[in-house]
């Protein structure tokens, strides 16, 4: 019978929520609600438009298994809310239990809410779950962005043990619009296979939710650079870009420029610049 004096002492894991709520007053987007919790931290830089910006930042420096992480922010009518992160955000190896992420945003009739996070970054033998969920209500309208990264390129890593559960459920009235899973494990065909990554160490999807979306699809497609690997698709009014890439350096380059044109604020955030 085992004892407490021969149990192994648990890892410490880190714990973070942070919730933001926002709706608009005086012809400016203005905070309502702010909670922090844990390693998740958000701070609201000056902006110059009617919109507002909030950096979500993870104090713990990185994820690993066991780790878990939420965020959640809600943009009354006809608000402007821009959501960014501080920096990457990075996945490390897992002794065995995934890392979670769960981001929640909800939109009410008017509003647009841009979810840009920077990229995240997967090393070797790293397990991440994550979750995005959005409800949109009336005209509401959203464009987001998850991108990856397959190790340090410097380091020349490639992270090919890294295992990825992406699940993105998009509603508008309580009614699915968008729904997709992603998952990347170490299976070699995944990595090399011509009809998955072909050998690529980064990817992205945009996703962009507006009725005008079929209106910018060819603009979307003017703005990929010449040889990129890159492609754009309109359905209703959800436009998607997926755009794999040899480097992250390469990826921004295919991204960034849409993410500019679809986002509400016309650029990307300015933390993507530092």
């Amino acid at each position: 019978m085992s004892t407490a004096k021969n149990d192994p002492a648990p890892l410490q894991r880190a714990r973070g929520a942070g919730r933001i709520v926002v709706a608009p007053r005086a012809g400016k987007t203005r905070l309502q609600t702010l909670y922090q919790d844990g390693c998740a931290k958000i701070r609201l830089p000056n902006t110059h438009d009617a919109s507002l910006q909030a950096v979500l930042i993870n104090t713990a420096g990185g994820l690993t298994g066991g780790d878990e992480v939420s965020w959640r922010a809600e943009a009354g009518e006809d608000a402007k809310l821009v959501l960014t992160t501080q920096a990457c955000e990075r996945i490390y190896r897992s002794l065995g239990p995934d890392a979670r992420v769960a981001t929640y945003l909800s939109a009410a009739d008017g509003a647009h809410i841009d979810w840009l996070p920077q990229e995240t970054i997967l090393f070797e033998s790293a397990r991440l779950n994550r979750v995005l969920e959005v409800d949109l209500v009336g005209s509401a309208t959203l464009t987001a962005v998850e991108a990856i990264l397959l190790g340090r390129e410097a380091m020349g890593e490639d992270a090919r043990g890294a295992h990825l559960s992406d699940n993105w459920r998009i509603r508008r009235n309580g009614r699915l619009l968008h729904a997709e899973s992603t998952r990347l494990s170490a299976e070699p065909r995944q990595r090399d296979g011509f009809a998955l990554l072909d050998g690529a160490k980064a990817f992205a999807t945009i996703l962009h939710i507006a009725p005008d979306a079929e209106a910018r699809l060819e603009t979307v497609r003017s703005l990929i650079p010449h040889g990129a690997r890159a492609a754009a698709s309109v359905v209703g009014e959800r436009l998607v870009l997926r755009a794999i890439a040899p480097s992250g350096l390469t990826l921004r380059r295919i991204v960034a420029p849409v993410i500019a044109y679809l986002s509400g604020m016309g650029t990307v955030p300015r933390l993507w610049h530092i």
